[in-house]
């Protein structure tokens, strides 16, 4: 597996164009606990100022201030006060816009990660795709199983060489790529920016 992590350039771009490339490529987190990684199959993206939805829709803030930074660094938020959700910044400097990862299908590291879910799950539970779900399906298990918060991450250069969070390419490339209105939102909903891998089993819904 290429290991190196995406430049920069990767991301400078529009979050919809951003949100479908992103798409089979492989989030690695390295740590203490060792290598954890999942192939991202779903994402949605945030356009900015434009996007009432989206953080940076009123303006530069504090606590938006990685979204108008130079894009492939990590925006970590937590959601109604409960969950932690990882989305990476888009466009130039200045220019808002970012993608969240809503689900990974796991492929290294699945002990530590269900630890971090709080999960007690057997040896059988690995080779189970049902179980295996209760991983990193969603955008808030996402966080959890690869131990991601606002304190350690928010602000992260995932293109960095030797960064301990980043997102490469082994040469994957989905069969068929499907959209849908956003989900978990209600400002913007309608908006068919989700998206995710066609069939995939690891899409949180």
């Amino acid at each position: 597996m290429k290991s190196t992590p995406l430049p920069p350039t990767f991301f400078d771009r529009d979050p919809r164009v951003v949100a479908r490339a992103l798409l089979g490529k492989i989030l690695i987190k390295r740590d203490a606990s060792g290598l954890r990684s999942g192939r991202i199959v779903e994402t949605e993206a945030y356009l900015g100022a434009g996007d009432a939805a989206a953080h940076a829709a009123a303006g530069e803030t504090a606590r938006n201030a990685v979204l108008f930074g130079p894009p492939g660094r990590a925006y970590v938020y937590l959601s109604y006060g409960l969950h932690f959700c990882l989305n990476v910044s888009c466009l130039a400097p200045g220019d808002a816009g970012c993608v969240l990862l809503r689900a990974v299908e796991p492929l290294a590291g699945f002990a530590a990660m269900a630890r971090a879910r709080g999960l007690k799950f057997t040896k059988k539970d690995f080779d189970d795709p049902q179980r295996l779900r209760l991983l990193a399906s969603g955008p808030a298990r996402l966080c959890s199983a690869f131990g991601i918060t606002r304190a350690a991450y928010n602000g992260c250069e995932i293109t960095a060489q030797g960064s301990n969070l980043w997102i490469a390419d082994d040469g994957y490339r989905p069969r068929k790529i499907a959209f849908s209105s956003r989900i978990g939102i209600t400002k913007s909903a309608e908006l068919p920016l989700r998206f995710f891998i066609e069939g995939n089993a690891f899409v949180s819904r």
